[in-house]
């Protein structure tokens, strides 16, 4: 697999997110499964593995350590701190970037992980409360340290990002980025390029909902974490699924599926932008990682690109829940 350079940090084309591993999703739980998915992810050419201390919480850094735990040094690991708050004695869901926080968070996820340092470490919300400047400061210290090589943002804004990069280089930014949600390409994207930071694409398949395995909201059980985000509710699915038709259609044309086109248009964006699929299943796995040597046509690029956006916000009250 091809490798690029977000920031400084040398990945392959395509990560794995594996919150869907521990939470949020339905399917989650077969912990076997999911390490053989993570350790055959290796053999496929992947690097990057993609874990936060909120996604279970703390179960799936350990499964990741699990997993990861015989060729530690073949892996690029990345969590995130910062929507939970260890100061008041116990663990309590809140937005949290001081620099006490951070620093209490990032040795528990060192602990988790069984690691000496963490390859990329995110802000995993920006936090009102705390200027930014102070977030990375902290951040930066522990760069200095060496429990931490290069750091991140997650859905920052361009102000926020300036700010930060301003006070120690950012490698990478996370924010959902597919076919399903473009919004990262009018501000944020380019000015990411300006300061030479790089892009990793979470939900690159719409939560799923571009590889067409949902055809009705029935489909989600009321437990999936999904069946409460606008976009999958009975109002708008009918409409959104006109957006997995003209994916399908691509895909028909390129004798490929349907997450193989989704997959390979993010691609197709930049080499400065890393998607990283989730799955808890190997078969997935290996079908997604196949979009990565499919090359489609700039017509086939063009049609998908013309594709309407969803109709429905990405999150119901629009303050992100997990990622």
């Amino acid at each position: 697999m091809r490798h690029v350079t977000l920031g400084g940090l040398d990945v392959a084309r395509l990560g794995l997110g594996c919150m869907g591993m521990s939470a949020y999703y339905e399917g989650f739980g077969d912990d076997d499964e999911s390490v053989r998915t993570i350790r055959r992810s290796r053999e496929l050419g992947i690097t990057m593995l993609d874990t936060a201390e909120v996604y279970g919480p703390f179960i799936n850094e350990e499964l990741v350590r699990r997993a990861v735990a015989e060729n530690r040094d073949d892996y690029v690991i990345a969590t995130k701190f910062g929507q939970l708050t260890h100061r008041a004695g116990e663990v309590t869901r809140k937005l949290d970037s001081s620099p006490e926080n951070i620093r209490i968070a990032v040795e528990g996820s060192l602990r988790r992980l069984g690691t000496d340092r963490i390859d990329l470490l995110y802000q995993h919300r920006v936090d009102p409360a705390v200027p930014i400047e102070e977030t990375v400061g902290e951040m930066a210290r522990l760069v200095a340290e060496g429990k931490v090589l290069h750091i991140g943002l997650s859905e920052a804004a361009p102000e926020t990002i300036r700010r930060a990069h301003a006070t120690h280089p950012i490698a990478a930014l996370q924010s959902e980025y597919s076919l399903w949600t473009r919004d990262p390409e009018d501000e944020v994207l380019p000015l990411l390029r300006e300061l030479g930071i790089g892009l990793v694409a979470y939900s690159p398949l719409g939560r799923g909902f571009l590889t067409g395995r949902f055809t009705k909201p029935d489909d989600l059980r009321s437990d999936d974490f999904r069946a409460s985000l606008p976009r999958f509710s009975a109002a708008n699915f009918a409409q959104n699924m006109k957006i997995v038709a003209e994916v399908r259609a691509v895909a028909d044309e390129a004798d490929a599926t349907p997450a193989q086109v989704a997959l390979a248009w993010v691609l197709a964006q930049g080499p400065d932008i890393v998607p990283i699929p989730g799955t808890t299943r190997v078969s997935r796995l290996e079908e997604n990682v196949a979009a990565e040597a499919r090359t489609l046509t700039q017509e086939q690029l063009d049609r998908l690109s013309a594709i309407h956006p969803p109709i429905g916000d990405r999150y119901a009250d629009m303050t992100p829940i997990g990622r």
